[in-house]
């Protein structure tokens, strides 16, 4: 099966003239949620206040055995103070977890702020409304940041989506610095996602999904009625990288969607992070598609990549078989009787590299014969273009999980010898929402067991219901590492005054087994 778009052309804003670290504070953001629900931020209400320094975490703490794995770096990222403080003491719940890494620095957007630190945590830019990467007004909606810092190009990339002040009409906007600094004038470009006509539109594009390979960049999004419920399916957006590095005006970009797999809608397509060569652009998702768990998974390939004058990107999706999975039920948290959001069983993050794609997303699993509780689902998965043609098989699978713990939220990176290692926010009766990971070797069957890298501080909000809606994870493949980022619950200092919507962010990096 393929799928096929046409050529069309990106809208363009012109580079301005503003530094990132000389940019003054201000701002707004939000979105809300139908099934598969959208995750957007969401607005609460304000508070006023100052920002805090990162801090350097105790010493990780283990569950299980010793992992061979070394935690190098780990400190406080962008809070909900950063965010309160940089949009006019609006609050937003949750994060969305941004992260890129390059050139020894580091980037992380989230609702509604970033900042740009040193390797070590020093602070060295922010906080600041995450509007000021797109060029957008302080007070505008966006929600669900990403980017990503490709090394081939020397270029650092964001993505976001965007709603007009009535509610009419939605954009995709993207970000491009080609420099070794993040901190400076960025390139905004902005794909239309309305959908005029459409089911159900004015549309948006919740949750862009950001990935990149040596040809371009790929942003699948969930199509959602901007006011009602009706969805109208994944959709994929592939973007010519070389254009947008070099500021052309109206980059080329094909649109593909909406998807379907095993005559259902496709939702939340996951494009890979692509390191070094592949013969394609890899994507995965979860099925689901009644919300009452599923032992499949889908797996993509976009061909043809190069868009030159008569671009014609081919797509093909099979389904292979998995481990079962389901949606994960709330986590308990140390302290207040109120849950914290475990989300649901879309794909998370997925990465591509040496022949091999690593995957995972959230489940229910019983462990120890207790009641069920939230873990994550993992897969290494072999892709083929045997003859031209998609197969797949599973290398290894399984499961992360902590006896009457949760594990939310999951992101995975390794290396290119099978290596590898996820972060998560981990959460229980006896457990503040903490900041943890575990990693895998390549010649074994399973991660070891999770290591809280930064426990949380206390309770989040008991009035509080979002949580996530992902976390991320980035391979240095120089310094043989991956970074990590999770919410969890930071610090006094971090926190909101009024101690609502309280989350935090942990930014650590965790060196990769020997191999």
């Amino acid at each position: 099966m393929t799928g096929r778009g046409k050529r069309v052309s990106l809208g363009m804003l012109l580079a301005v003239n503003v530094a990132v670290w000389s940019l003054v504070i201000a701002g707004g953001a939000s979105a809300h949620r139908t099934a598969p629900p959208d995750r957007g931020a969401r607005a609460t209400h304000p508070v006023l206040s100052g920002a805090a320094a990162p801090d350097v975490a105790p010493a990780a703490t283990a569950f299980g055995a010793a992992s061979s794995a070394v935690l190098v770096h780990n400190f406080n990222g962008v809070s909900s103070l950063d965010s309160a403080v940089t949009n006019f003491g609006a609050e937003f719940e949750p994060p969305d977890q941004g992260l890129c890494v390059g050139n020894g620095f580091v980037l992380e957007p989230v609702n509604s702020a970033f900042r740009v630190y040193r390797e070590n945590g020093r602070s060295l830019a922010g906080p600041t409304n995450v509007n000021a990467l797109f060029g957008d007004g302080f007070k505008q909606f966006t929600s669900d940041p990403r980017c990503q810092y490709d090394p081939a190009t020397h270029t650092w990339f964001a993505s976001i989506l965007f709603l007009n002040d009535t509610f009419t009409a939605s954009r995709l906007e993207i970000a491009v610095r080609h420099a070794a600094d993040p901190r400076g004038t960025w390139t905004r470009f902005k794909i239309n996602t309305t959908h005029p006509g459409g089911h159900g539109c004015p549309c948006f594009g919740d949750q862009p999904l950001l990935g990149i390979d040596g040809q371009n960049i790929y942003i699948s999004t969930n199509e959602f009625s901007i006011n009602g419920p009706q969805f109208n399916g994944a959709q994929l957006y592939v973007i010519d990288k070389r254009q947008l590095v070099d500021g052309d005006a109206s980059p080329t970009f094909v649109h593909i969607g909406p998807l379907r797999i095993g005559r259902h809608k496709a939702a939340s397509v996951q494009p890979a992070i692509t390191v070094g060569f592949s013969r394609a652009e890899y994507l995965m998702s979860s099925l689901d598609p009644n919300g009452t768990g599923d032992n499949r998974i889908g797996v993509w390939a976009v061909t043809n990549r190069v868009l030159g004058t008569h671009p014609d990107p081919h797509l093909q999706r099979i389904i292979i078989p998995s481990q079962s999975y389901s949606e994960p039920p709330a986590t308990a948290q140390m302290g207040p009787q109120s849950l914290i959001d475990s989300g649901d069983d879309r794909m998370q993050q997925v990465q591509a590299i040496g022949g091999r794609l690593w995957g995972e997303l959230g489940t229910a699993l019983h462990a120890g014969g207790g009641k069920p509780v939230a873990a994550a689902a993992w897969f290494d998965v072999a892709p083929s273009l045997d003859g031209g043609h998609l197969s797949a098989t599973i290398n290894r699978q399984g499961y992360v999980s902590s006896p009457g713990n949760g594990i939310l939220y999951p992101a995975i990176a390794g290396d290119r010898r099978g290596n590898a290692a996820m972060g998560f926010s981990m959460s229980g009766p006896d457990m503040f929402p903490s900041a943890g990971y575990a990693t895998i070797a390549s010649g074994q069957a399973s991660f070891g067991p999770p290591i809280i890298a930064s426990p949380g501080r206390g309770p989040y909000f008991r009035k509080s219901t979002r949580w996530g809606d992902y976390s991320w994870a980035v391979l240095d493949p120089a310094a043989h590492r991956v970074w990590l980022a999770n919410e969890y619950i930071p610090p006094r200092s971090s926190q909101t005054v009024d101690r609502h919507q309280n989350w935090g962010t942990r930014v650590y990096a965790v060196r990769l087994p020997s191999p």
